[in-house]
């Protein structure tokens, strides 16, 4: 089904009696970076088809490339925003029907096979016959969600407000080479400790914390269709081996794989699949 625009949509999504109900939406999230944070009873499961999304939690802000998903645990308030125009679909998942599933919020890799299962999951009626072959189909999307590679897509937000204004800071000017000490007397810390609180609120250093907001901010402008060039000019780098360098060790493959195995061959969109569907009807 298509996800309506109505304020009571999450208690009525809440309150399909189904282990899974899936929704599709083609839209350009700009609009919902100012929206309050909001949560339900099920589980989520966001597959971004196309563009890029991210999806914030108290603590993190989890970002969903092209051909990724991210998990909501039940209960998990949250808010998603991204730029320009996506294409997604969500899965709504009963916590009781989730037993194995992630118990954390997280960022997976959506195989061929899990993506054709999306797809088919949006086709599904909303109330299926759960001991049908829709209902099998359900039962499979559980088990490669269950089994699923779990990417670290992850920029932890620090609670300390200090460490806040610091990350403002460096999301503003990501290509700022200060020292560790002159980032933390902007905040009136100490290099010491700028780094015990980093390592007790988000348990990195700073330099990894610095690095991993990067690739985040790194695949935003990729994805957008920026070279990997610009990209390193933009994050401050000497040159693209250098970030290239940098992104491998951080990710495990250099951008323009990890992309390209993302932004390969894809599934129909969900608006041609539609029409293709269409065009076969009585």
């Amino acid at each position: 089904m298509y996800l309506d625009v109505r304020s009571n949509w999450l208690s009525y999504v809440d309150e399909i009696p189904r282990a899974l109900v899936a929704t599709n939406a083609v839209a350009n999230l700009e609009a919902l970076e100012q929206s309050p944070r909001h949560h339900h009873q099920k589980a989520q499961l966001l597959f971004t088809v196309r563009g890029i999304i991210n999806c914030e939690v108290e603590e993190a802000v989890w970002i969903v490339p092209p051909q990724c998903a991210v998990w909501i645990p039940g209960g998990v308030p949250h808010t998603v925003f991204g730029s320009g125009e996506v294409e997604c679909i969500s899965l709504f998942i009963e916590p009781l029907g989730s037993a194995n599933l992630p118990k954390q919020c997280c960022t997976i890799t959506v195989s061929s096979l899990f993506r054709h299962l999306l797809m088919r999951a949006n086709a599904l009626p909303e109330l299926y016959d759960v001991d049908g072959p829709d209902g099998r189909i359900v039962s499979v999307i559980f088990d490669e969600l269950a089994v699923a590679p779990v990417e670290d897509l992850r920029l932890p937000i620090p609670s300390d407000p200090r460490l806040k204004k610091l990350t403002d800071l460096l999301i503003a000017a990501p290509a700022d080479q200060a020292t560790v000490a002159q980032w933390a007397s902007r905040i009136a810390l100490s290099e010491r400790s700028l780094n015990r609180l980093l390592a007790e609120e988000v348990g990195m250093s700073f330099g990894r914390w610095r690095r991993q907001l990067h690739v985040v901010l790194a695949l935003r402008h990729l994805s957008a269709g920026q070279t990997v060039q610009a990209v390193a000019m933009d994050l401050g780098y000497e040159s693209a081996s250098s970030f290239v360098t940098m992104f491998r060790k951080m990710v495990g493959k250099p951008p323009s794989r990890y992309l390209s195995e993302r932004l390969g061959p894809e599934p129909r969109s969900l608006s041609q699949q539609n029409a293709h569907d269409g065009s076969h009807g009585a």
